[in-house]
């Protein structure tokens, strides 16, 4: 999600300034997404710019008051039907670390999956802590930690399979300035 997506969906409750909008957005979110003032106010004029947004008032603290427009909440409706981008998750680091390892032959793939394994059951550790100590009427942070212990899980699942897959073959190295993808791709 990204402030602009964060912003719409808080004006349609209501007119706000920005400074609560951002501790609105970090609160709604469980804190999932942190923004600093300054964009959230850069995103404001981009709003303002694009007619999605407009100022209502100023208050009597001098604050900006932001409403959302007509257009705005055709924005924001769009937004919330869109599934989510799922092909971006193909793009995160470990899989680029373990792809290029293979291809490259630059890290031994086993020692970059058995790092990444540590450092995931570690934050799983960290999740189940969290999850003990929760508020049990924070529905926000148990939604959000639920997606995380998730995604740890599935990150978990993924490790075993590329382990799975690789199983003894070791990374290749490539000739110098090539690799196997472009060798292949070139037909050499």
């Amino acid at each position: 999600m990204g402030v602009k997506e964060g912003l719409l969906a808080l004006l349609a409750v209501g007119p706000s300034h920005g400074y609560q909008l951002k501790l609105d957005l970090e609160a709604a979110t469980a804190d999932g997404n942190v923004v600093n003032v300054g964009q959230v106010y850069t995103t404001l004029q981009r709003l303002e710019r694009d007619d999605l947004v407009t100022i209502q008032r100023t208050d009597d603290e001098g604050r900006v008051i932001y409403e959302l427009t007509d257009t705005g909440r055709e924005a924001l409706g769009e937004w919330m039907r869109r599934p989510a981008d799922l092909a971006a998750a193909g793009r995160d680091e470990i899989s680029m670390k373990v792809l290029l390892a293979l291809a490259t032959g630059s890290a031994d793939t086993s020692e970059v999956i058995a790092t990444q394994r540590g450092a995931a059951m570690g934050l799983l550790q960290d999740y189940t802590r969290l999850r003990a100590e929760m508020d049990p009427e924070d529905l926000a942070w148990q939604l959000r930690l639920e997606r995380m212990v998730l995604a740890v899980e599935a990150e978990l699942r993924w490790l075993d399979r590329v382990e799975d897959r690789i199983g003894g073959t070791k990374s290749k190295t490539p000739a110098p300035g090539q690799t196997e993808a472009a060798k292949a791709r070139s037909g050499r």
